[in-house]
């Protein structure tokens, strides 16, 4: 839930989804239209549907238990190596160098003062000599609450990143127009092209464009002639 959304907007869902979804066989159960109610209003709905496979496989290759090592967990759905590294910090106290933004934002800070277009690749090796190993978990939370606080007082140290990126606009974006579609199939039910078409008031060739994006990627289906999450 946190990969590129902020925590204020994350800990308005968290509580809901865990007690609707409690565990990995709760969620890899449920039908994907239950897990994007819950999800919706976070965007970026791909996220749930790797989440919902993760479970899946984590269930069916994993006798319901999360691995404990980067090269495991990167073979799920939706995990990179940055989540791997933090999962392993967060949920297991096991010592794993990663980088999010709060740790990219202090090290370029404290070690890149006067660089730009600084690499990961670069950060990481100090990450890994600074890492705390007897309580990684703890020494997370302060080097990423400490990087929050470097944000509000300095420009933002990020911006030297090499890999600093500002997030396109939402409004009038094609990950708007998904949001909208998803939002309509979670109201509607099942229903025909023409008439999301209709509904979201764009080019229509944009519209299926998007529709059928979405059907490969797996959020939608087509039966009978009508249009419903899959």
């Amino acid at each position: 839930m946190l990969q590129q959304t902020q925590v204020e907007r994350v800990m308005h869902k968290y509580g809901r989804f865990i007690t609707r979804f409690p565990g990995f066989s709760a969620l890899a159960k449920a039908d994907l239209q239950s897990v994007l109610q819950v999800w919706q209003g976070l965007g970026y709905n791909r996220r749930a549907i790797a989440l919902k496979k993760c479970a899946s496989r984590v269930v069916t290759d994993h006798a319901g238990e999360l691995p404990k090592t980067v090269s495991e967990l990167v073979r799920l759905p939706g995990i990179g190596s940055a989540t791997a590294g933090s999962i392993l910090a967060f949920a297991y106290n096991i010592p794993t160098p990663f980088i999010e933004t709060n740790i990219r934002r202090v090290f370029i800070h404290f070690f890149f003062p006067e660089r730009n277009d600084v690499k990961d690749s670069e950060i990481l090796p100090l990450v890994e000599e600074t890492l705390d190993r007897e309580d990684p978990r703890q020494w997370y939370y302060a080097l990423m609450d400490y990087g929050a606080r470097l944000k509000s007082k300095t420009p933002n140290p990020n911006r030297r990143s090499a890999h600093y990126a500002r997030q396109s606009p939402l409004e009038g974006s094609d990950r708007q127009i998904r949001g909208k579609i998803l939002k309509a199939l979670l109201s509607h039910g099942s229903t025909g092209e023409q008439a999301l078409i209709d509904e979201m008031g764009k080019d229509p060739d944009r519209v299926r464009r998007i529709l059928l994006a979405m059907e490969t990627e797996g959020f939608l289906k087509r039966s009978g002639g009508l249009i419903s999450l899959a």
